[in-house]
């Protein structure tokens, strides 16, 4: 007995790939603006495709979550690849603004994400990253001496909050609390008369952030 025509299967084959983009950025409008209550059924009617086939790529809503996260994850890597090619110090600032547009670009539904830890091994990755980026800039002069990894890892946390509580009413906001806060790190002389985090500090605050 033959089996389907080649034709066929491509085209079975593209249908299915055009049918998950359809319901990944259906998912992204309908769960930032229903949250944890927009239904597979929403989300379906959205993607204009019918709720089966949204079952047919993911067995759950939280499937479907742990889907959208870990595409935004694999964004956050490929910056931080892409920031850690470029050279002159100015990789830091490039990831620092990638991670300040994914924020943004992923902020109504951020929080259904809250719940849902990092694998270890992508949270080393970031951190290495981090790290590495930190001490490339101080020793091209791009930031202060004084620059640890805690102090950047801080900036990034204060601005995931304020693109959270700024939300629409001012979804840029972000960019300008990266400016300031770039032109601090920048400026010369001590940084500020408190210690910086230490690695015991770290250690316990990165892995849940």
């Amino acid at each position: 007995m033959s089996g389907p025509a080649p034709q066929r299967v491509l085209g079975t084959r593209r249908d299915a790939v055009r049918n998950y983009h359809r319901i990944l950025a259906a998912a992204r409008e309908v769960l930032g603006e229903s949250g944890a209550d927009a239904s597979m059924e929403e989300i379906a009617a959205r993607a204009g495709v019918g709720v089966g086939t949204v079952y047919r790529h993911f067995a759950s809503k939280d499937a479907l979550i742990d889907e959208l996260m870990r595409l935004i994850l694999q964004e956050v890597l490929s910056s931080a690849d892409r920031a850690l090619a470029r050279t002159g110090g100015h990789g830091l600032e490039e990831f620092l603004r990638a991670l300040g547009q994914s924020f943004a670009d992923h902020a109504r539904y951020a929080d259904l994400f809250l719940q849902r830890r990092t694998d270890d091994a992508t949270a080393r990755r970031i951190r290495a990253a981090v790290d590495a980026l930190t001490v490339r800039a101080v020793a091209a002069g791009t930031v202060n001496p004084g620059t640890t990894p805690g102090d950047v890892l801080a900036v990034v946390w204060g601005m995931r909050g304020l693109v959270q509580a700024a939300g629409e009413v001012a979804p840029g906001a972000w960019q300008r609390f990266l400016d300031i806060h770039l032109a601090g790190l920048r400026a010369a002389g001590p940084l500020s008369g408190t210690p910086p985090l230490s690695s015991r500090q770290l250690s316990k605050l990165a892995p849940r952030r």
